[in-house]
């Protein structure tokens, strides 16, 4: 198999407290093929304005051309993004496989809208409570990907 092309979806405009996290994922996605979105993990982005020269739904099409090449999802869905669930609703439709991350020790609970798609073959969600424990969960998604 070629390389994987691996969309990761992290909250933007929904709040950036998380933006740590999601570099040290990316930086693990790396290693598994190529991360499209690598710029959600970049600590000083904060999502492209109007000031920026991109109208809203050139950034729409921009991101939604990205996933369509994708060949999975990985989404960090702790911090709550309108956003990132409307790119996990498009990767469903798309049949793109998808795996979310959660840290249920937020104090947050994971909507029921994702947490209800697990199936474990087109939709994993998995619960970590630290970050270390990612290379695990993503070796063993990989590794069911490429069956």
């Amino acid at each position: 198999m070629s390389q994987i092309n691996i969309y990761f979806a992290g909250s933007i405009k929904g709040g950036r407290q998380d933006v740590g996290i999601y570099s040290q994922i990316i930086d693990q996605l790396k290693t598994h093929g190529h991360v499209f979105t690598e710029f959600v993990g970049d600590k000083n982005y904060h999502g492209p304005t109007e000031a920026d020269g991109k109208k809203d739904k050139e950034i729409h099409d921009t991101d939604v051309a990205m996933l369509k090449k994708s060949d999975c999802v990985v989404a960090e869905v702790t911090q709550p993004s309108l956003g990132v669930g409307y790119e996990l609703g498009r990767a469903v439709a798309l049949d793109i496989p998808i795996l979310c991350l959660f840290r249920p020790n937020e104090g947050k609970v994971l909507s029921c809208m994702i947490r209800g798609a697990h199936d474990g073959s087109a939709v994993t969600v998995v619960d970590y409570t630290d970050v270390a424990q990612v290379p695990d969960i993503l070796a063993d998604f990989f590794k069911k990907l490429k069956k």
